[in-house]
């Protein structure tokens, strides 16, 4: 049994939490998980409950550090990485949220949005930003939740605080001590100039956004401070914080310019290294901040892709035509083709790069003999066939893609991730470790503590589970994704 310090992970996603021990090595040695509710209160609205999500972390949390302990093993450090754009503004006395969080995939600020669009307002937000004016980001949701939660007196009071989930997460861990964040969670706000690495005034005005609400913003590796003693029982540093799709970048230790990773976690996210250089996508595609290391900002292309693994979880929690997640791998594979059944799982509009607020999801091709298999393997196919356009929209820009390095829960099923390779025409690369977001702030924190000495160390922990090359003949491909881009056309509302 080794005696180097172990880092905890938190891993705050969409529709779970986990805390994860990690080694110097990037071996997993323990993982806690919990579920947590989705609220719909509207269509194309989503909420979590920010006191659930607390307690899913603290269980999660003291079940690691307890693991730890049973080990003989001191945690040198934690590190959170979260689901990005989720908002959530709480009242800095008693740190309890005014509002449910709202959480990214949400659509209710798209009237908001167009009328920003319509006034012009685009091209300037983009320039500062990366970004597009879409509910997706966490500005128009602030303003939102002060102009509907009667929070508006108290924030220009300075009474309250925003925060994405890691905001919101260190502010409860350290006792209220600390209201910051990372530059990778501050640049999906729409407030955030990517290029002076500020909060931007005119971008506060447009939103009609308090300064007085915003956190401190790091680096992605950087003193965040201590948890109290009387939340977790110990006074541990957190050293770490990146945006889930950034951390996973990290954890697939993308650092070369050029090097892309695509994570299928509930959503898709695809995210080309772009290095010193903000470059500006004619495709639709973000401007982000990969990560921020030594004051120094990492730039990448992102696609994003809002129904990936939530599309297989509405089969089973919706439809309950699966028990679990693993099924659809072998029903998938019960089927020599898919009968020209296509799903085009918008259920919260479409992402990249058709930024659609007001579609909604759509199957195609039903016939009688349609059953469970078709839906299944549709699904698993949309999550491959998105990927396709967000990677046509990369080339466009002038990537040159040949390689991709894939991570999340989905590409352990070894259909989806060889039908991935088919469909991209490219070589997929899937690690030993899938879970590379919570792998990379752990990294990050590591990073901040000196467990590693530099981005170097990080490369060599890099391990191949298994290598996909693409078989399936180009004119079977091409009208595979002919019959899908004819799905997207008859389903797509501008």
């Amino acid at each position: 049994m080794g005696t180097e310090p172990l880092i905890l992970s938190i891993d705050q996603g969409t529709t779970s939490s986990r805390a994860m021990l990690f080694e110097k090595n990037g071996n997993s040695l323990f993982t806690s998980q919990v579920e947590f509710t989705q609220i719909y209160p509207q269509s194309g609205w989503v909420e979590h409950d920010p006191e659930e999500i607390w307690r899913s972390v603290l269980t999660t949390t003291k079940e690691a550090l307890a693991e730890a302990t049973r080990l003989g093993r001191q945690v040198a450090a934690i590190g959170i990485t979260n689901q990005r754009e989720t908002t959530v503004i709480w009242d800095r006395k008693t740190g309890k949220a005014v509002y449910n969080a709202i959480v990214w995939q949400d659509r209710r600020t798209a009237d908001f949005c167009r009328t920003l669009k319509d006034a012009g307002h685009e091209e300037s937000v983009t320039a500062k930003t990366g970004l597009l004016l879409d509910p997706y980001f966490s500005g128009t949701k602030i303003r939102w939740i002060l102009d509907h939660a009667d929070a508006r007196q108290r924030a220009e009071n300075g009474e309250l605080a925003f925060g994405t989930i890691d905001s919101f997460l260190l502010w409860r861990l350290t006792g209220g001590e600390v209201h910051a964040t990372d530059a990778t969670n501050a640049c999906r706000t729409l407030l955030y100039n990517i290029h002076e690495g500020c909060w931007d005034q005119k971008l506060l005005d447009l939103l009609n956004v308090p300064e007085s609400l915003l956190p401190v913003v790091h680096d992605s590796a950087a003193d965040f401070g201590s948890t109290k003693a009387d939340v977790l029982g110990a006074r541990l540093p957190v050293l770490g914080i990146a945006g889930d799709q950034h951390a996973a970048s990290i954890g697939q230790v993308c650092f070369e310019e050029g090097m892309v990773k695509s994570t299928y976690g509930t959503g898709c996210f695809v995210m080309l290294n772009t290095g010193n250089k903000a470059i500006t996508s004619n495709n639709k595609m973000l401007t982000t901040i990969a990560y921020q290391l030594n004051g120094k900002a990492t730039y990448a292309i992102e696609g994003s892709i809002f129904v990936a693994g939530a599309a297989v979880q509405w089969l089973r929690d919706g439809l309950g035509i699966i028990d679990t997640a693993e099924e659809t791998e072998t029903l998938a594979a019960k089927l020599d083709s898919n009968q020209g059944v296509y799903l085009v799982p918008s259920f919260t509009g479409m992402g990249a790069p058709y930024w659609d607020p007001d579609a909604r999801g759509a199957i195609y091709g039903l016939t009688r003999d349609t059953g469970p298999r078709n839906l299944v393997r549709a699904t698993l196919e949309s999550v491959c066939y998105q990927t396709s356009d967000l990677f046509n929209a990369m080339r466009e820009d002038g990537a040159q893609l040949s390689t991709v390095r894939v991570d999340g829960g989905m590409v352990n099923n070894n259909w989806m991730t060889q039908f991935l390779a088919d469909t991209l025409n490219i070589t997929v690369e899937r690690p030993k470790q899938t879970e590379t977001t919570a792998l990379g702030a752990a990294y990050l924190a590591g990073l901040q503590a000196g467990i590693y000495s530099s981005l170097n160390d990080l490369v060599s922990n890099w391990q191949t589970d298994q290598v996909f090359e693409p078989t399936m003949d180009e004119q079977t491909r091409a009208s595979l994704l002919h019959g899908w881009s004819d799905a997207v056309r008859r389903t797509r509302t501008v």
